[in-house]
């Protein structure tokens, strides 16, 4: 006989969830953000409270922590830590990237694994989620240096991962430079070539578009946002903000589109060119930041714009905000100013950049507002078409790629309108959670009690 379960409560449920992970702030917010909207759902679906389903995928699959020595060039031993969490298998091999930042804990891991969890789920290719990195600052460090690391790190890593198994791919601090330290370590220790990892150069496996991905993602999400009010980007303001990856892409792609950015950012502050950027100006932001690893303030003095020293770009007047920094970068005060000065829509390019806080701001205002597991998705999404590319050992042309990153971030839209429409709007957070959450339950499901 089945004994009636309990409804879930959010409280009890998040109590339980702090005291097993005491002090990891980040990670008891991601949790929140999704137990808010899921745990409705789950309420009325019985089966997923008698399989324990929430408990069981807040809980990672296994945690490795390991010890990194290395040599730095004046021959000093140095000690960092390093990680992998390997969040949740049940759709396909653990799936996510590796960071090298001072501030990598296991807090800011486990909240990123658990993201990925539901960004994945939603992509609709068969990944599963995990992260890793390690507390190693990449930034004052020479070549060789860089090298000795990431060698020292994947010699570890190395016993933990695989092509069927778990697949790593770059975050912040791990471009192409550092995959390809960690592929050649990995193919020296293994003996073999394999699609263990995402991100690779061309000439040994990479995809085109990877870099360009999550950022030419993020601005198709708006774009498919827009045109389900019956609008699009084209004509409209833009903010974006960071000046890596993601918002080097994203403004590029929110040009084609039509759009004009106004500012990109870093650490030391942020841009504003009324003129909006080009092509020429976004290539010297490219260069500045990926080649020449400079301060976004040089940009101010070569194009003659302003610069706003230690402050982020929310409070310039736009119509659409693509926070594509880092986490929780968009505070409560910043969404004020944004619905203040009218922005129609907000697409996360980054991994949590907005606050709780900010979120019912924007949802109370009836601002559009997409979560980086949505909208964010394009970067893993080729990473899947990398690994599907060398396990058929062939390379898909730029502009397939590019419609592939299409069709499936219009996929993601339509689940987010599936599981998010009340009464002709749609909340696209509350879309996006369940609609990651059901593909990945009924596969855990589907395995019994493992």
């Amino acid at each position: 006989m089945t004994i009636p379960s309990a409804n879930l409560k959010l409280d009890e449920f998040m109590q339980g969830l702090v005291k097993r992970n005491p002090g990891e702030l980040e990670f008891h917010q991601a949790v929140e953000e999704v137990a808010a909207s899921v745990i409705p759902f789950i309420n009325e679906r019985p089966k997923y409270i008698e399989n324990r389903i929430l408990e069981r995928m807040t809980e990672p699959d296994r945690t490795i922590i390991f010890r990194v020595c290395w040599e730095d060039d004046n021959g000093q031993i140095r000690t960092n830590r390093g990680y992998r969490v390997q969040f949740n298998n049940s759709i396909g091999p653990y799936k996510g990237g590796l960071r090298f930042h001072p501030s990598v804990n296991l807090s800011i891991l486990k909240f990123l694994g658990f993201e990925q969890t539901f960004k994945n789920s939603l992509t609709t290719l068969p990944m599963g989620s995990g992260k890793g990195g390690a507390d190693f600052n990449p930034k004052g460090k020479s070549e060789r240096e860089i090298m000795r690391f990431c060698q020292a790190f994947m010699t570890e890593l190395s016993k933990h991962i695989g092509e069927n198994v778990d697949v790593p791919a770059g975050d912040i601090g791990v471009g192409a430079r550092e995959i390809s330290y960690m592929f050649g370590q990995y193919k020296r220790l293994k003996n073999e070539f394999t699609g263990t990892l995402t991100g690779k150069a061309l000439e040994f496996g990479g995809s085109l578009i990877r870099k360009e991905a999550t950022g030419y993602g993020c601005a198709y999400f708006m774009e498919e946002m827009l045109k389900h009010q019956g609008d699009s980007i084209q004509g409209k303001n833009c903010i974006v903000s960071g000046s890596g990856n993601v918002a080097q892409f994203c403004a590029q792609k929110i040009m084609h589109l039509g759009g004009k950015v106004l500012t990109l950012s870093d650490s030391s502050g942020f841009i504003h060119d009324p003129d909006g950027l080009n092509e020429e100006k976004l290539e010297y932001i490219i260069d500045l930041k990926t080649n020449r690893r400079g301060r976004i303030s040089e940009f101010a003095e070569k194009y003659k714009c302003e610069f706003h020293e230690g402050k982020r770009p929310w409070a310039i007047k736009t119509d659409l905000a693509f926070p594509c920094a880092t986490q929780n970068e968009l505070e409560l005060p910043d969404a004020k100013q944004l619905i203040k000065n009218k922005c129609k829509a907000v697409a996360e390019g980054a991994n949590m950049p907005t606050t709780k806080e900010a979120i019912d701001a924007f949802h109370n205002a009836k601002i559009i507002f997409s979560p980086g597991k949505a909208s964010n998705a394009g970067g893993v999404s080729v990473s899947g078409l990398e690994m599907t590319q060398n396990s058929i050992r062939l390379s898909w042309q730029r502009e397939e790629l590019d419609e592939r990153l299409k069709v499936i971030m219009h996929d993601i839209h339509q689940q987010c309108v599936n599981h998010g429409t009340d009464k002709d709007q749609v909340d696209y957070l509350k879309g996006a959670n369940i609609a990651g959450f059901v593909k990945v339950a009924e596969a855990m499901m589907a395995y019994g009690v493992i």
